[in-house]
């Protein structure tokens, strides 16, 4: 009987279902689609090794950084809520955000594939690349911000040992950055197993570091006296507009987190260990984080003799070489710790969806990390002494919250209606790798559900009509973006038949 060899090409890639995972059998009709590279695609089996106490070390190393430190101040100060009622708020955003966070990760560990191709089933195998892009600009700006912290504490490290590099003044926390900047992306080039063994090193450490300040200072403050403090508002103004921005501020904190959970949740072994170990990591500690940072300014006029909001500038105060050393090194585990896992594994993935054949992982990071440069630019630039600008840090960020979680939310929303309820959880693994198979090239229905609510985001803002639509943004934006694309999906099933 005559046998006939069967070529490489002719054999198709298939999907195939192991245990509760779905795994990919790429053969070279998918390896040579300009939609794939190794990157990007899903992981095996054997790669899904993460357990619910990597999970939840991920979430404490993400959630201890300078900015949850100084949410309290920013809530106090911008928002107008009292200690209690920011405190009371940071925890029940935290609650509330886990929803989407738990939800989205199931396709990533389902499924083994990050958060730019779970998009492709609901904007379209290139129609993705623009909520793609939008998350990938945030995160670029929260790696500078975070970088920025990074490298004040790099600068305060050396100062302590070497009296030549203290005398370089706020230049030396220039040189700091490009320091923290390289040894953040030497992190994230070697991979997500030096992820995972860098959140599961520092989480414990970074806890009781955590504990240890809060001992320390509990002694130099009355903290009924804390407690009391009442918000920066009106007196006879009513609490509840005040108390909803705070929160919509709060969710749109871990709203980028809450759409790109699959770039880490396809390396998690089951589904119960996502859940359990994002509920564990997640709200105590940013509760905790925030409650120490409110302690600890309210320390410091006794600590150092005056109110510090940051805990790096604080720690830099204190007359003890070696005392400072220390404490700076742990903030820059603590800060290397959140910038690697939360701002450059999402837009390395992003930017590699724009075109995989070109950009791979490592172009991915170190485009991340140029972007993260310029958009912080104008720090280093009047750090330098070169240019003059009265826009802080802080109030950067503290801004930007509320705005970016308007354009964030009615993607979550998109993401979560599509996976649960349109496609029932069950993806065609193979056609999100090329064209021709089940999904478009542009899903419209997707685009319709994301524009129409970030059109009347930006009608709010330009024309300050339907304010509340501005203000409570994540909400409304993923409430609407999710029903709209319900419907106009419904509708399409309805004219297909």
């Amino acid at each position: 009987m005559e046998q006939r060899l069967i070529s490489r090409q002719e054999v198709k890639s298939v999907a195939v279902k192991v245990g509760e995972f779905v795994e990919l059998n790429a053969m070279d009709d998918l390896k040579e689609s300009p939609l794939y590279n190794e990157d990007l695609a899903p992981t095996k089996v054997e790669q899904r090794t993460w357990h619910k106490g990597n999970v939840a070390a991920l979430w404490v190393g993400m959630a201890i950084c300078v900015p949850t430190y100084t949410l309290g101040g920013v809530l106090t100060a911008y928002f107008g809520l009292s200690v209690v009622e920011a405190l009371l708020t940071i925890l029940v955003a935290n609650i509330i955000v886990l929803i989407p966070l738990t939800l989205n990760a199931f396709s990533g560990t389902k499924y083994g594939i990050p958060f730019p191709v779970l998009l492709r089933s609901s904007f379209g195998l290139y129609g993705s690349n623009l909520p793609c892009l939008i998350r990938a600009v945030v995160a670029c700006g929260w790696f500078g911000i975070q970088t920025m912290f990074g490298g004040v504490a790099c600068h305060l490290l050396l100062s302590s040992v070497s009296s030549e590099w203290a005398a370089l003044g706020s230049a030396g926390e220039v040189y700091g950055f490009f320091m923290f900047w390289a040894l953040n992306v030497f992190v994230v080039v070697k991979g997500s197993n030096s992820i995972k063994l860098l959140e599961s090193w520092s989480a414990p450490l970074l806890l009781a570091v955590g504990l240890g300040l809060m001992f320390w200072a509990l002694p130099q403050i009355d903290v009924a006296e804390i407690m009391a403090t009442k918000g920066n508002r009106p007196e006879d103004a009513s609490a509840t507009p005040y108390l909803m921005a705070g929160v919509t501020a709060m969710v749109g904190f871990w709203a980028t987190l809450s759409l790109n959970i699959p770039d880490f949740s396809r390396f998690v072994k089951s589904q119960k260990d996502q859940i359990v170990g994002q509920a564990i990591g997640l709200p105590l500690t940013m509760f905790f984080f925030a409650a120490l940072g409110v302690v600890l300014t309210s320390a410091s006029m006794s600590l150092v003799g005056e109110t510090v909001s940051d805990p790096i500038n604080l720690i830099g105060k204190i007359d003890n070489p070696m005392l400072v050393a220390i404490a700076m090194t742990l903030i820059i585990v603590a800060t290397l710790s959140t910038n690697s896992a939360a701002n450059v594994v999402s837009p390395t993935n992003d930017f590699q969806n724009i075109a995989p054949k070109y950009i791979g992982e490592k172009r991915g990071v170190f485009l991340t990390g140029f972007i993260g440069i310029l958009m912080m630019s104008w720090e280093l630039l009047k750090k330098m002494g070169w240019i003059e600008s009265d826009v802080s840090v802080e109030a950067l960020y503290s801004n930007w919250l509320l705005g970016y979680s308007s354009l964030l939310g009615p993607i979550a929303g998109i993401m979560i209606v599509d996976y649960f309820i349109v496609n029932k959880q069950q993806l065609d693994l193979v056609s999100l790798y090329k064209r021709g198979g089940r999904y478009a090239d542009v899903n419209y229905q997707g685009m319709a559900a994301f524009l129409i609510p970030v059109g009347l985001t930006l009608y709010s803002i330009l024309t300050g009509n339907m304010h509340w639509f501005y203000d409570y943004g994540w909400f409304t934006g993923s409430l609407m973006g999710g029903l709209i694309y319900y419907a106009l999906k419904k509708q399409q099933a309805i004219a297909a038949q």
